[in-house]
């Protein structure tokens, strides 16, 4: 037992030189006021115990409150810690009544002022502090209590995009926030400050119920192919930080690194020396690293090595790596990300949409159980509006974690505000079964352990939109994105307007008025950037290479297999069985009758499925063309009136941030008029038909 008045006096900052985005330290006042007694000497507890001191001290937190003298007393242990002559008589029998949960849920329970914070696993009072200062004032329960709650996912996991060293895209390749806030010069950042930066992003995933981050690219190149080995002890520092806030570190490994650091002939999965290789690089990987959780692995994809150079399966693959991290309780994420990047655009029967399942669904019940296959959240690659992949509802005896993309490459990348917690809302509410009857299977009951075969293991996956800005996400408000995720992965269940409204209310101090205003403008952002960019499921209207900006056609002609066949009739891909691709019959049956008749496709997604001329009828009323022009005028409309109820708000917040979403929506407002313009002029010319209401067409 470590009385927190009895540990030694070193000063411990709360935040230091970056933002505390949703954890600001007025947010604990009362917490950070009251007398606390840890129990227990693990990394967790003590970087707990450093994370209440900070909050309590002169530099990091508030102090106490004039009404905090009233003998407040917090014990943060897990359950194997507490005694009776600890807790005292009302909280023994708080806790006896309460049905703590296994793993990495928690339990706090009020009584007579005099709370605890317990957990099963150290882990657990990370998430379990988190839930404190975002939901009870000042941190402190205003009254008795007995809160129980636990992760309905196993893995819920950040993969950051971050390179070594500078490339073609950057340090962090789609990042929009800066560099890297792990790896700089070739080498991994291990100088205090930035392993306080480290420090404080482990505090606020950790708040939010992450439990795994990858370092570094899934494009893994020559130089992050060494954290394996000479960079390993470098890591080891960054590990240990991620650790001690109940983060397990994962690395993106190369398929290949049997021969570019073995020095094999061979990285044949099935070959003996093969698997001993990996079973030794785990090893001497798993013992140094502090909370190591195993490999991300991006295989025969995009120019990629993997098993088909050798006539193996992906199970063949992800089984070698499994069976090397099985003795460590670690495991392999293996991405299904996998399609033709060299298709002939004058070939339609071809379709990158079908790749995935194509590949995958096959070898359902094949893989290792510590083997996950994370599986994008639509078919092609994070657009503004895609069907959910079909390959989601494919693998009922084969682990699953649902990927989505936090940075916004696609969606304005972080200039333009556009939440996405509506749109990964939007695909766990998917129940892939409706219109054919039987029992439900959401894809957030793909995603949570309670329905999969077999204990398989189960996850939800974000590519982080992080970096050193000091804002942490280049646009203010993307902050919220990055909230939303962790919340989502923990629950998928939960609302995402109330994780905008919880998360407006932690970081900033409005009027009421003004708060349900911004969470409004956040609310509908995404449904204002599909507006004025990509018409009903189209996709893919952008610059080539950095994917900024309109550019119709910028795709048509490349071999990347995204294409919207516009001419001078109609627009969209004939993805249906009948005359098209036959993608439509990757679906349960229900949804497969549906997509593939013209009549009932839903309409944001109708180019997506079918061709269609520029005169179709939309279940609204407007014709396909007249859809178009539509749309991209309010879209434009849409972020002035946003621009302008943010001038109402700008005053109620810090300068910075006023004037870094100022900055943004400016851009915003501009490329927003470029991609109407573009767009409409492009559909114009296509098809002659001139705009219903007279507006001016180019």
């Amino acid at each position: 037992m470590v009385p927190y008045g009895q540990q030694d006096d070193q000063e411990v900052a709360w935040f230091t030189g970056s933002d505390p985005c949703w954890l600001p330290a007025r947010r604990a006042a009362r917490l950070a006021a009251a007398r606390t007694t840890l129990l227990g000497d693990d990394p967790v507890t003590a970087a707990l115990g450093e994370d209440l001191r900070a909050l309590a001290g002169p530099t990091g937190g508030p102090g106490p409150a004039e009404d905090d003298t009233t003998g407040r007393h917090l014990v943060v242990g897990t359950l194997e810690r507490l005694t009776p002559e600890v807790l005292g008589t009302e909280l023994t029998a708080a806790l006896d009544s309460a049905d703590v949960p296994a793993g990495e849920g928690f339990a706090v329970l009020a009584r007579g002022g005099r709370v605890l914070l317990t957990a099963a696993r150290p882990a657990g009072l990370r998430h379990g502090l988190g839930w404190l200062l975002r939901s009870q004032p000042g941190g402190w329960p205003a009254g008795d209590l007995v809160h129980v709650e636990e992760p309905r996912v196993d893995l819920r996991v950040l993969d950051h995009w971050d390179n070594m060293t500078d490339g073609p895209m950057g340090v962090v390749e789609r990042g929009y926030a800066g560099d890297s806030i792990f790896f700089a010069d070739g080498r991994v950042r291990t100088d205090a400050a930035a392993l306080a930066r480290v420090r404080d992003y482990a505090r606020l995933v950790s708040s939010i119920g992450v439990n795994a981050v990858c370092l570094n690219n899934v494009n893994v190149h020559a130089a992050e192919a060494h954290l394996l080995d000479e960079h390993l002890d470098d890591v080891a520092r960054v590990a240990a930080v991620l650790d001690a806030h109940g983060v397990r570190t994962l690395l993106s490994v190369d398929f290949s690194a049997p021969i570019s650091l073995g020095g094999l002939d061979t990285a044949d999965p099935l070959d003996e020396r093969v698997a001993a290789w990996w079973a030794g690089v785990t090893k001497r990987v798993a013992t140094t690293l502090p909370g190591f959780g195993g490999y991300v692995v991006k295989a025969d994809s995009e120019n990629r090595p993997g098993p088909h150079t050798y006539g193996r399966t992906h199970a063949d693959g992800a089984n070698c790596l499994a069976a090397a991290l099985a003795p460590f309780d670690a495991v392999v994420f293996w991405r299904c990300f996998v399609y033709d990047c060299h298709q002939d655009w004058r070939d339609r029967s071809t379709d990158r949409a079908r790749a995935a399942h194509d590949h995958f669904a096959r070898l359902d019940g094949q893989f290792a159980p510590n083997a996950v296959l994370q599986v994008k959240n639509g078919p092609m690659d994070f657009q503004v509006r895609e069907p959910v992949s079909p390959l989601l509802g494919a693998l009922p005896r084969t682990g699953v974690a649902v990927e989505f993309q936090i940075t916004q490459e696609y969606t304005g990348q972080q200039k333009h505000l556009c939440h996405l917690g509506q749109q990964w809302s939007e695909v766990l509410r998917f129940d892939l079964h409706a219109h054919g009857g039987g029992e439900p299977l959401r894809v957030a009951d793909v995603a949570a352990r309670s329905r999969r075969a077999g204990g398989a293991l189960t996850g939800v996956v974000g590519v982080a939109n992080v970096g050193t800005d000091a804002n942490w996400t280049g646009h203010a408000l993307a902050q919220a994105n990055l909230y939303a995720f962790g919340r989502l992965a923990w629950d998928p269940g939960l609302d995402p307007d109330l994780l905008l409204r919880e998360w407006v209310e932690q970081t900033f101090e409005l009027p009421a008025d003004l708060a349900g205003e911004l969470v409004e403008v956040m609310s509908r952002s995404w449904a204002v950037y599909e507006s004025y960019t990509a018409p009903l499921g189209v996709g893919w209207m952008v610059r080539p290479g950095h994917h900024y900006g309109p550019d119709v056609d910028g795709y048509e002609y490349t071999p990347w297999g995204t294409y919207h066949f516009a001419d001078r009739d109609g627009i969209g891909v004939d993805r249906t069985v009948a005359t098209g691709t036959g993608y439509t019959a990757q679906y349960p049956a229900g949804w497969a009758r549906v997509y593939e008749d013209v009549r009932t496709c839903p309409d944001e997604l109708l180019l997506f499925f079918h061709h269609v001329p520029y005169s179709h009828v939309l279940a609204g009323g407007s014709t396909v063309v007249q859809h178009v022009y539509d749309t991209r005028f309010a879209g434009v409309e849409a972020v002035e009136e946003s621009a302008a109820t943010w001038e109402r708000i700008a005053g109620h917040v810090p300068a910075a941030t006023a004037e870094n979403v100022r900055q943004r929506f400016a851009e915003q407002l501009r490329s927003a008029r470029e991609w109407r313009d573009q767009v409409n002029t492009y559909f114009f010319r296509k098809s002659g038909v001139p705009d219903a209401a007279g507006r001016r067409i180019h």
